[in-house]
């Protein structure tokens, strides 16, 4: 039997109308790099593949400058936990929950993804 490896991923914005939206092609992902998504209600995603292969995405917005640029963030570990470190003024957010590791009373959005 022949599995085939999911093509896309998709995201949800709206967990409460479990609706799923097709975000990107997972050939365009690579380990420790992120790309950006344009949502439908306008607001964007960054997308992250970790070297172990599992998908995170989280608001593209640094809440600290406001710029759209989480996506060009570096991939690290701490303790255990993934983040990205923002590319302007280095805070790392959590991949999983969205707090900063840096600033406790600052976190960013997280989305659910699923790979199909």
């Amino acid at each position: 039997m022949h599995l085939e490896r999911p093509t896309h991923l998709e995201l949800s914005h709206d967990i409460e109308a479990d609706a799923w939206t097709p975000v990107c092609e997972t050939s365009r992902l690579t380990p420790g790099r992120g790309v950006a998504a344009l949502l439908p209600d306008g607001r964007q995603a960054a997308l992250f593949l970790d070297r172990a292969g599992r998908a995170y995405a989280i608001d593209n917005r640094d809440p600290f400058t406001g710029a759209q640029v989480l996506s060009r963030g570096l991939l690290g570990s701490a303790g255990g936990r993934t983040f990205v470190a923002s590319p302007l003024l280095k805070q790392r957010f959590d991949l999983e929950t969205g707090r900063c590791l840096d600033d406790e009373s600052v976190s960013v959005a997280v989305f659910p993804v699923r790979a199909s």
